[in-house]
C-alpha cells in the first residue's frame, strides 16, 4: 500500500487542525475520480469526491483541538507538531510509501522528521505542493477539508457566525475581537498561541485600561 497525507487548518485561527491519510493498494485506485487541490474546488464538489474517495479506498482522519495545538506548541514548533501529526494517521495504514505535503521550507528535513516518529518499515516521501501534483495527496487534502469544514459548521451552530476560521477572513476575526471583548478571554475555539489571537487581546486590553484607571 502506498498513502497520501494532507491536513486542512493548520493556519487557522480557530477551530481544529484536521490530518488525513488515504491509502491505495494500485495507481488505478483513484484512476476514475477527478482529485485535485482541495482548494480549488467548491464546496459541493469536495462533498461529492468526498463520498467517491471514502468508499472506494481506505482513509484515517485525526482531529487536533485548538488547546491540544496550544499545549503542544509549549514544547515543540508547529512543524514539529504536524510531523507527528501526519505520522499518526501514517502509522493507522501502515503503508510501504507515504507521500507528504511538506511543511518545512526543506522537503526533505520534514520527511525524515516525520519517519522519525515512525516504528515501522515506510519510505516517507515529502514535497512541496504535493497536494496538487500527487493524486493520493490531493485525495487525503479533499478528506481533510470536508471533515473540517462539517466540524466548522458544528462550531458555528453553537457560537454562531465564526467564518473560515482564519485570520484572513474579517468574519473570524469579529468574532474573536466580540468574544473577547464580551468575555475576556479567546474561545475555546480559538488558538490562544496565535498571534492572531495576542494581538486582539492586546487591543483589547489597552481599550479597557483608561476605564479602570478611571481616564475619560
Amino acid at each position: 500500500m502506498f498513502a497520501g497525507v494532507d491536513e486542512a487548518g493548520k493556519g487557522a485561527v480557530l477551530g481544529p487542525l484536521v490530518v488525513a491519510a488515504v491509502g491505495c493498494e494500485s495507481d488505478t485506485d483513484l484512476e476514475t475520480i477527478p482529485v485535485r487541490d482541495s482548494k480549488t474546488l467548491t464546496p459541493a464538489a469536495r462533498t461529492d469526491l468526498f463520498g467517491r474517495i471514502t468508499s472506494r479506498v481506505v482513509y484515517t482522519v485525526l482531529i487536533i483541538d485548538a488547546g491540544q495545538i496550544d499545549s503542544g506548541r509549549r514544547s515543540m514548533t508547529m512543524n514539529q507538531l504536524m510531523a507527528r501529526a501526519h505520522a499518526d494517521v501514517i502509522r493507522e495504514l501502515m503503508p510501504e510509501i507515504a507521500y507528504v505535503d511538506a511543511c518545512d521550507v526543506i522537503a526533505s528535513r520534514y520527511g525524515h522528521a516525520v519517519s522519525s516518529h515512525l516504528n515501522f518499515p515506510c519510505r516517507v516521501i515529502a514535497k512541496h505542493h504535493a497536494d496538487v501534483n500527487i493524486p493520493v495527496v490531493s485525495a487525503a487534502g479533499i478528506v481533510a477539508k470536508v471533515v473540517r469544514d462539517r466540524l466548522i459548521g458544528e462550531l458555528a451552530d453553537e457560537y454562531g457566525e465564526i467564518g473560515s476560521g482564519y485570520p484572513s477572513d474579517g468574519t473570524t476575526v469579529a468574532f474573536l475581537e466580540n468574544y473577547i471583548k464580551g468575555h475576556g478571554r479567546p474561545p475555546p475555539i480559538a488558538r490562544a498561541s496565535w498571534e492572531t489571537t495576542r494581538q486582539i487581546i492586546c487591543r483589547a486590553e489597552q481599550v479597557e485600561l483608561p476605564f479602570f484607571s478611571g481616564d475619560k
